[in-house]
């Protein structure tokens, strides 16, 4: 099957043959049809899927088939000039953005008008497009009800209602918001609702807003993936700064992202590796957007090589070229596991992964051990060996000869790449 099969506008199957696309992704296939036709869709997809696609091109084509827009209110009027026709909710300001550039890049020959609003920053130039007139409206929870509640927006006729990563907005909060939303919106809408995981929580929420929907489930492509090389170290907590400093300073480490569970902690490890020579910066969601957009921009380019950030990092941030991925605290969900390391090991490189697991995280890592059904590799640790005087402590009681250290092992590991093989190579003192 490709695009053309789905039956979308010409004007879209021109904009997605201009990015090199020609065949649907099997949640594009099984989505875009039944948008099209106006169902509701109870969508079970990881982030990497192309959901995006999955509503955004039969979106596209549905307000084309409707007309380009709806005709501007008088001048005089307070509020929206153009009311929203969609309404897309996000649980973060960065996959808010991809969203929208996403129906820049498919709507590019439509005229159908989009605008993003998301917290951290100034509303007055959100203020702004919304009073010009938009057809869709891709927001974050929060700004959206604020914006709301000054009168700016107006959701009352809004056709199509999309939720994308409806779990990670209940793990983030946004619950009474979405509630407050879902009280202004129409009753007589077309509702799509994708959520990564189906706990009993978001399956309450999608029979709330759902009427006789179609059910997609994508199963991820693997849990994890043979090209990542996955680890752990067993390591007291006091001992992990400089464990990790011990690995990026070894060999093979090109642009690495290292996982906090908070933002203080976040900062933290930034500031030790900067303070050990090692350039890196932190990213999470008390730094402004506009930091947040610079922090992002520059590890695109390794400037610095080293991003370590909380989970909202995890999905829907694409950076080519991670050699690495570090969870220097372990995720209390076992699914944000699969995130993370999944920054790595991307378009047919190869990746590493290594977890750190202190004394109070065994739990959580054999929650990340049922998860993706196998035992993860154990590493021994020097620092963890030195810290405890143990060493047999690193290899989980087994009567095993103890493995090759960690920091030696970083340092013959790498991981293949599309980069020369002269900038694979991390030495101490020189790349960072």
């Amino acid at each position: 099957m490709n695009f053309a099969d789905l039956g979308l506008d010409p004007s879209l199957l021109r904009a997605v043959s201009s990015e090199g696309y020609t065949s649907p992704t099997p949640i594009q296939s099984e989505a875009i049809p039944h948008v099209l036709r106006g169902c509701d869709v109870l969508g079970c997809a990881q982030t990497g899927t192309g959901k995006t696609a999955a509503f955004a091109l039969p979106i596209l084509h549905r307000l084309m088939q409707s007309g380009a827009g709806q005709p501007p209110r008088d001048r005089g009027s307070r509020g929206p000039s153009r009311f929203p026709r969609v309404l897309v909710l996000s649980p973060t300001r960065e996959l808010a953005g991809q969203i929208g550039d996403s129906f820049r890049t498919y709507g590019r020959h439509t005229g159908l008008r989009h605008t993003v609003v998301f917290g951290g920053v100034s509303q007055q130039p959100q203020v702004r497009d919304l009073q010009r007139g938009v057809d869709i409206l891709v927001a974050t929870p929060g700004r959206l009800v604020d914006l709301m509640g000054q009168g700016f927006v107006d959701v009352s006729r809004v056709g199509i209602y999309v939720l994308d990563e409806a779990d990670r907005m209940l793990d983030m909060g946004f619950l009474p918001d979405l509630r407050r939303v879902q009280a202004k919106l129409p009753a007589d809408r077309q509702t799509l609702f994708f959520s990564a995981t189906m706990p009993d929580a978001i399956r309450q929420l999608a029979d709330s807003l759902l009427s006789d929907p179609v059910q997609i489930r994508i199963a991820p492509v693997k849990a994890t993936t043979a090209l990542i090389a996955e680890s752990v170290c067993f390591v007291p907590k006091q001992a992990k700064s400089q464990l990790l400093t011990d690995l990026l300073t070894g060999e093979g480490v090109v642009r690495a992202m290292v996982f906090t569970r908070t933002k203080h902690g976040a900062d933290r490890v930034a500031r030790h590796l900067n303070q050990a020579g090692i350039r890196a910066e932190a990213m999470h969601g008390n730094k402004s957007q506009s930091a947040r957009q610079r922090t992002l921009a520059g590890f695109r380019s390794e400037r610095p090589p080293v991003l370590v950030a909380t989970d909202v990092a995890a999905r829907g941030i694409d950076v080519d070229g991670v050699s690495h991925v570090f969870n220097y605290d372990l995720p209390h969900e076992p699914e944000m596991y699969v995130h993370r390391i999944g920054r790595t090991g991307r378009a047919g490189a190869a990746g590493i992964a290594v977890s750190f697991c202190d004394d109070q995280e065994r739990k959580l890592l054999q929650s990340i051990e049922r998860l993706i059904r196998r035992k993860l590799l154990v590493e021994q640790s020097v620092a963890a060996s030195e810290a405890t005087g143990d060493a047999a402590a690193t290899s989980r009681g087994s009567q095993e000869p103890p493995r090759q250290s960690a920091e030696r092992r970083w340092k013959t590991a790498k991981p293949r790449s599309s980069r020369p093989s002269n900038r694979t190579v991390a030495g101490k003192g020189r790349r960072w």
